[in-house]
């Protein structure tokens, strides 16, 4: 076999695999749910990608979307919490004084934010700005719990 024809039948079966990988619907949803993730939208991402699982279970790339935009999700809920508890927080310090109450409260909510950044478990693949924007937080948190322990 000379060279040529070695050449034109690799580049064949690379034509080939390229042609599968665009008309199989369950590699279309994948790329589709590719696309969600990369510009944020992890619940229509994990929702595509778990579509095209079902369709093809040997489908990598859905199972890596779907394990991606799982871990994503997580991080999202995590800093919408955090953003919901320092919206209450910073009502309650603008005022003069703060009640044994307020601080119970306060302490109540860094420890449970500072307990759930425990848990989240990021991977190598994981959205950069999730992840500090999580870890921010967190040190937020953290700093509150040791102001009100004080």
């Amino acid at each position: 076999m000379n060279v040529k024809s070695l050449l034109f039948f690799a580049l064949s079966f690379i034509f080939a695999m390229v042609v599968y990988f665009v008309l199989n619907p369950s590699y279309e949803k994948s790329l589709e749910a590719k696309y969600y993730y990369e510009i944020g939208d992890y619940t229509e991402a994990y929702t595509r990608a778990s579509e095209a699982f079902s369709q093809d279970q040997y489908n990598r790339m859905a199972s890596t979307i779907m394990a991606q935009s799982k871990i994503a999700m997580k991080y999202t809920k995590y800093i919408n919490q955090a953003k919901e508890y320092m919206q209450e927080i910073n009502a309650m310090a603008t005022q003069e004084t703060l009640s044994d109450a307020d601080r119970a409260k306060i302490k109540m909510m860094s420890e449970i934010m500072v307990k759930s950044y425990k848990k989240l478990a990021p991977s190598v693949i994981t959205d950069e700005a999730l992840t500090q924007e999580a870890l921010q937080y967190y040190k937020d948190f953290e700093n509150l719990l040791e102001k009100v322990n004080h």
